[in-house]
């Protein structure tokens, strides 16, 4: 590939343009990221977005292999690489110590552009809001991410709006970290958490209803169960059975104010889901729990087509950047796939994005062609392979 060392104006990269727009709106008031000592940032702020966003997009899969598209292809070294470039200590200090607050901020106002473009689905339910850890394959030197002898992990802990279909509130601990903690701290009152049973707590069930935060929990069958009020079921019906009950053995660690406990079957398997969404019937709650597999869904699409667990950064610091930038990937997407072709994010439609990026710089080559031939003469080329 032939490639000039002059300064040629952007390529034509309206695809990339529509699909970043968003962004211009989440920077708004957002805290500027200054240089710490006197030398001026060898990145700004626009530029590690950039760099990070565009990693995810086009698939990358190690810091090395994007710093070396950086440098090497025509849209990515004109329209997303600092203008002098970008080195690879460079690149690691950016990303392993500064912008966090800045993604953060930009990464909450796109949540609610997201919410605005975004139909939401089943409104009769409320806000519901499935919540779920994902570990994270972390190397020897990461020390801070303890898991078991032998092995480093990491773990995010994600909020996943079922009504909007995008992330929420995210937090990153090591591996071995607790998940039901996470729980008080992402939900909002109102919200209604939809949870598997690891997240199963009687004393938190309280805790939840007195914070004004809804739940939809799966319990283990086993669990001891003091009958209050048993409700009618339809022997048509998969519920088998619909009751408020007090959980847990008393004087030890049963609940104190009463839940709603459903028990139905599907294919075969009982469930038990225990709720103090009291304003429902049982086959809407039996249906919320069904819908806990969308965080499942997103975080298999998310980290096989956007590449987030790719490590590029080996600091805790650096980690939550990288996934904060692939989250703002996911949620860039979702708008852009609703604005641009009313339809769901789809891996169908990353594609063609990133055929339409690739094409738009065929035909900037192609256009720039003659007059890069006619106009060689004392200009710097070189080829690469």
């Amino acid at each position: 590939m032939l490639h000039t060392l002059g300064n040629f104006k952007k390529l034509n990269r309206a695809s990339f343009d529509k699909f970043y727009l968003p962004i211009a709106r989440a920077k708004c008031e957002m805290p500027a990221l200054v240089s710490r000592g006197n030398r001026p940032l060898k990145m700004t702020f626009d530029d590690q977005l950039k760099a990070l966003i565009f990693f995810h997009l086009e698939e990358h899969t190690s810091a090395q292999h994007l710093l070396h598209v950086l440098e090497e292809d025509d849209f990515a070294r004109n329209n997303i690489a600092p203008e002098e470039g970008i080195k690879k200590s460079s690149f690691a200090e950016a990303v392993n110590t500064r912008g966090l607050e800045q993604l953060s901020h930009i990464y909450q106002n796109l949540q609610a552009q997201a919410i605005e473009a975004l139909p939401k689905e089943h409104a009769d339910l409320g806000d519901l809001i499935s919540i779920d850890g994902s570990l994270i394959d972390a190397c020897f030197s990461m020390q801070w991410a303890d898991y078991r002898k032998g092995s480093k992990k990491a773990k995010a802990h994600l909020g996943f709006d079922i009504n909007h279909g995008i992330p929420r509130k995210v937090f990153l601990t090591d591996g071995k970290g607790p998940e039901r903690p996470f729980v008080s701290m992402i939900l909002s009152p109102g919200q209604t958490a939809v949870l598997d049973r690891g997240y199963q707590a009687h004393d938190l069930f309280d805790l939840w209803q007195e914070e004004g935060k809804h739940f939809v929990c799966r319990i283990k069958a086993k669990t001891k169960k003091t009958c209050i009020e048993k409700k009618e079921t339809n022997p048509d019906s998969n519920i088998f059975y619909d009751a408020i009950v007090l959980l847990g053995t008393p004087g030890t660690n049963q609940t104190k104010n009463s839940v709603r406990l459903v028990g139905y079957i599907v294919d075969g398997t009982k469930y038990w889901v225990a709720s103090d969404r009291f304003d429902l019937t049982a086959e809407q709650i039996s249906f919320i729990y069904k819908l806990r597999w969308d965080v499942e869904k997103f975080f298999a699409w998310w980290k096989r087509h956007l590449k987030v667990y790719h490590l590029i950064a080996r600091s805790e610091y650096g980690l939550m950047v990288q996934i904060l930038a692939g989250l703002i990937t996911y949620l860039l997407l979702a708008i852009y796939c609703r604005e641009q072709h009313n339809e769901k994010v789809s891996i169908k439609r990353v594609r063609e994005l990133r055929i339409d990026i690739q094409n738009e710089i065929r035909m900037a080559n192609s256009n720039m062609g003659g007059s890069c031939c006619e106009n060689h003469v004392g200009s710097n080329y070189y080829a690469s392979p």
